[in-house]
């Protein structure tokens, strides 16, 4: 395993739609150990490939906490097949350092993907995992969670951005 450094805004790379991974093989699974021992360095409680500069459809999740008692919970080639309800929780990114603003999400979820065997799961989330798929996953889009919020809100969080800032200081982590 081996840390990897992580993408800030502005990089381009991270408005990027992220490809589709043809095949699980070592490679992607050494990927996902990568990433996780990353968003553990960060601390983070989520991180998408793309944020590690690689375009493909590989997402780790780890609230740490007692919704998910198993560990790093790994998505290859995710996607949402369900959604119900709506929650507004305040996120912010790892690859916006420093900003965190109140965004809407579904509050339940049903994700299909694969996991780093390559076979097919199904996982229902509701509340922070919810919110953490819905935010990990739209940056296999190529969407920040700042691109979210309202011109003038954006606009706002972002006066005073420095991608070199530290993490805010307060309980939640960022995604």
């Amino acid at each position: 395993m081996a840390l990897r450094p992580i993408v800030t805004y502005p990089e381009k790379v991270l408005a990027e739609k992220s490809q589709p991974v043809p095949a699980v093989n070592d490679d992607v699974r050494k990927l996902l150990d990568d990433m996780a021992e990353t968003m553990y360095a960060a601390p983070g409680i989520g991180l998408a490939a793309i944020q590690v500069g690689v375009p493909l459809r590989v997402v780790v999740i780890d609230l740490q906490d007692e919704q998910q008692p198993t560990g790093v919970l790994e998505f290859i080639n995710p996607e949402i097949v369900e959604r119900e309800g709506e929650i507004w929780y305040e996120e912010g990114c790892l690859s916006v350092p420093g900003i965190t603003e109140e965004v809407q999400r579904s509050a339940r979820v049903t994700v299909r993907a694969l996991d780093r065997n390559g076979k097919s799961f199904e996982l229902k989330a509701d509340g922070l995992l919810a919110v953490c798929c819905q935010h990990e996953f739209d940056h296999l889009e190529g969407v920040l969670f700042i691109d979210r919020l309202s011109r003038l809100k954006r606009k706002m969080a972002l006066r005073h951005y420095d991608p070199d800032a530290p993490p805010p200081e307060h309980d939640r982590p960022a995604l």
